[in-house]
């Protein structure tokens, strides 16, 4: 069947009241234009809502999809950080939304990004970039950013993202490990939720996705430790400087 076809039932599912998950006009009109099949392989079932694997990472059913780019509240010409590029499907729905060159997706795996890239391009999206980075960093030498998505569950979003987002900025992210809801945060610090989702744990450098074993604390304990350095004051700060002083000889 035409692939054009397969993607306006799609989203024709997706509106409808059995589903009633898409309700953003902008989001609809970016997924009926946006080639999936050429991030899956099989046609057919690049259009079902369902999610896929691949090279170790869970690809979004478009129901999932849907949720996160409504929930982003994108607007034209916005600058868009999206960690965690995965096969790049999320990043080539955003950008028909605000241009392919305002956007930027940042994966921890090296082979994800290759994918994404390679894509992407099929797709005809060879203007969003993506590289390789630990997404608890960001994207510091493009900041900042109108909108941040982070495709991966977290506590609390890592604290480099908020502090490359604009000052009207707005943050998404799945927030929580069990019973995950998905949660907007403004510049400001406002915050809103929205439906329940499920995703993985952020990976943190020296971690890869599919691995037995993730740590989910790393990059929260070592943003805490941090903080709570910055907090001290008086003779305990001096003691520590001098000791590190010592350290450094």
């Amino acid at each position: 069947m035409d692939p054009a076809v397969l993607r306006e039932d799609m989203v024709d599912g997706l509106e409808s009241a059995a589903k009633d998950v898409l309700h953003d006009e902008v989001v609809a009109v970016a997924m009926r234009d946006v080639p999936r099949h050429e991030f899956l392989e099989d046609d057919r079932s690049a259009y079902a809502d369902r999610e896929h694997v691949v090279l170790g990472t869970r690809v979004l059913a478009p129901s999932t999809a849907a949720r996160l780019l409504q929930a982003l509240a994108l607007e034209d010409d916005d600058e868009v950080l999206i960690v965690g590029a995965g096969v790049g499907y999320t990043a080539a729905v955003v950008a028909e939304v605000v241009g392919e060159t305002n956007v930027h997706a940042i994966d921890i795996s090296r082979p994800l990004v290759v994918e994404a890239r390679r894509n992407l391009a099929r797709a005809g999206y060879e203007g969003v970039l993506v590289d390789r980075r630990d997404g608890a960093d960001g994207l510091p030498e493009y900041a900042p950013f109108d909108r941040v998505l982070l495709e991966a569950a977290a506590v609390e979003p890592p604290r480099a993202l908020l502090e490359q987002l604009a000052d009207d900025g707005r943050l998404v992210f799945p927030r929580g490990t069990q019973g995950q809801r998905l949660e907007a945060v403004s510049a400001d610090g406002g915050r809103s939720q929205f439906d329940p989702v499920s995703f993985a744990p952020l990976l943190v450098e020296g971690e890869q996705s599919g691995a037995v074993e993730r740590n989910r604390t790393a990059r929260e304990d070592r943003e805490h430790a941090v903080r709570r350095a910055e907090s001290r004051r008086g003779w305990e700060q001096d003691w520590i400087e001098w000791e590190e002083s010592i350290g450094s000889q």
